[in-house]
């Protein structure tokens, strides 16, 4: 896909907005930001300032916690902005997430190459069987291979799977679960899965940037680094609009 002669629309969808508003701050950290008003939800409007627009515009929604508040947020967005005949270039899920050590230790960060459903699905004596194995849907969405390693590459971050989980994990069994069920996974997080379930109904490309505050395992919060990961958030989307505003035609495929 590539844009047209309008500034690089893109929208970034965050599951709170303390997150919300470091990503703001790495996208444009000089210009104020402006209200967008959607049904639900207000969104925060970056690079739209003056006469002349800069060359990406960023759109910024906080949708809530979980698969399905950022599903259905995200699909508020989208259809709102093709009915205003302005649709998006992108959408990034974006945030904070545990990771797996030692692919993506505390303080790093993690660009998805793949967005997985990771316990969207069925128990079984088997063990799991993802919605795709029972052959109601998808369980994988797959990141622009061209885009995401750009990325990757200018954040200095790991290019891994990311699993979208609607119970984050807690105990060092279940991590082992995930890390034997999605070998090389990067990290976990709650909302990519359902960013990116309403970006394909769209045909809009998809990427999910997650920093790392604590290791997947054994729930300790004492051990989260919140405030440091919300800092590389920001500088992480600051590389990105390096990326997003190099050329006219940004590497989406």
């Amino acid at each position: 896909m590539t844009p047209g002669p309008h500034p690089v629309r893109l929208l970034v969808v965050t599951a709170v907005t303390a997150e919300r508003e470091a990503a703001a701050r790495g996208l444009d950290p000089a210009t104020p930001a402006t209200e967008i008003h959607l049904p639900g939800h207000v969104a925060r409007r970056t690079g739209a300032s003056g006469a002349t627009p800069g060359p990406l515009r960023a759109d910024l929604l906080a949708a809530g916690v979980g698969p399905a508040a950022a599903a259905a947020a995200t699909a508020t967005a989208l259809t709102a902005a093709a009915l205003r005949d302005e649709p998006y270039d992108l959408v990034v899920a974006a945030g904070i997430g545990g990771g797996f050590v030692p692919h993506a230790p505390v303080g790093s960060v993690v660009v998805a190459d793949r967005i997985i459903a990771a316990d969207l699905g069925a128990d079984s004596a088997d063990g799991f069987l993802s919605v795709e194995t029972l052959g109601f849907g998808r369980a994988t969405h797959v990141c622009p291979p061209r885009l995401s390693t750009a990325v990757a590459l200018a954040l200095g971050a790991t290019r891994a799977p990311v699993l979208t989980v609607t119970t984050a994990t807690g105990t060092a069994a279940r991590a082992r679960t995930l890390t034997k069920a999605h070998p090389g996974a990067g990290a976990e997080a709650m909302e990519g899965f359902g960013v990116a379930q309403a970006a394909a109904a769209h045909a809009v490309p998809v990427l999910e940037i997650r920093t790392i505050s604590n290791e997947v395992g054994p729930r300790d919060r004492a051990a989260w680094r919140m405030g440091e990961a919300l800092t590389a958030l920001q500088e992480a989307f600051a590389s990105l609009r390096t990326v997003l505003e190099k050329g006219e035609n940004p590497p989406y495929g």
